[in-house]
């Protein structure tokens, strides 16, 4: 039985490793490295990021750091195309006050508001002096929040009803972009993983995807629920100019290729031809 554990960690310790390298090298090529570096130094640590479980290994606080790249990569982009002072950004699904942390340290005139449906999670961002909201996505056009810039990062694929949390901001809101990242996947699913796994155990909406899109079908829907597509693009968690690139399919199979992020406007010249809302 201990030979066997040793080798399962030793071969955890590989693949970890690998894992590292990937992510270290598909930042660097997707030019995220300088800005990776910089929010290390905002936030040194990000343990607490998720409330169901702790970022406790260099391979997990890679991870999520890498994501957190992009996703600020894209928000950055946002606030330069609102061109406004003040600005009021609101994270919606916030679990850590993480982001409007990065935020307030790079930009300067700009309110920031948090939003959750955890108690746990809004108290924690309270906490760090950060204003936060206990809310349900889905309602939260009723908290008469006026965002000019709304954030969603790997949330709209915990929704059961991504469509109408998306047509009602478009809708209620009068906000200027909507920054949003979800899991990328090649071809659309329902996930629903631990039913998928057989694991029965209460879950939450933070750590149970519902509905995963790819790209393509995220565009429709968007377009559908009265969003414009000003800029798109997909984070690869390796690279695609060296050997590592092999490691794309150890990440299809264990995890997730990247992830598919876009800057929205709203835009009702589809949503306006549905009659049924």
């Amino acid at each position: 039985m201990k030979i066997k554990n040793i080798f399962s960690d030793f071969r955890s310790d590989v693949f970890n490793a690998l894992y590292l390298k990937s992510l270290r090298s598909a930042l660097a090529e997707q030019n995220l490295s300088s800005l990776f570096m910089r929010l290390e130094k905002i936030v040194p640590d990000i343990s607490d990021q998720y409330s169901c479980f702790k970022l406790d290994t260099r391979y997990l606080v890679t991870n999520v750091r890498g994501m957190h790249s992009f996703q600020m990569s894209l928000t950055n982009e946002a606030i330069s195309l609102a061109n406004k002072i003040p600005l009021t950004v609101v994270d919606i699904g916030d679990s850590s006050g993480t982001h409007i942390q990065y935020i307030k340290n790079i930009h300067e005139n700009i309110r920031c508001i948090s939003v959750n449906l955890d108690n746990t999670a809004v108290n924690k961002i309270k906490t760090k002096g950060l204003e936060a909201v206990f809310s349900r996505a889905e309602d939260l056009h009723t908290h008469s929040i006026n965002a000019d810039i709304f954030l969603s990062f790997e949330m709209l694929e915990h929704l059961t009803d991504p469509i109408k949390f998306l047509h009602q901001l478009s809708e209620k809101t009068s906000c200027q972009y909507f920054v949003v990242s979800v899991p990328f996947v090649r071809k659309s699913r329902v996930a629903l993983h631990h039913i998928r796994q057989n694991i029965k155990k209460n879950m939450s909406a933070e750590n149970t995807h519902i509905f995963e899109f790819s790209p393509e079908d995220w565009k429709l829907i968007f377009k559908h629920s009265g969003w414009d597509i000003v800029s798109e693009k997909i984070y690869y968690q390796y690279p695609k100019r060296n050997i590592l690139y092999l490691m794309k399919y150890l990440w299809k199979m264990n995890d997730y290729e990247g992830f598919y992020g876009v800057i929205l406007k709203r835009d009702n010249i589809w949503s306006s031809l549905y009659r049924d809302w």
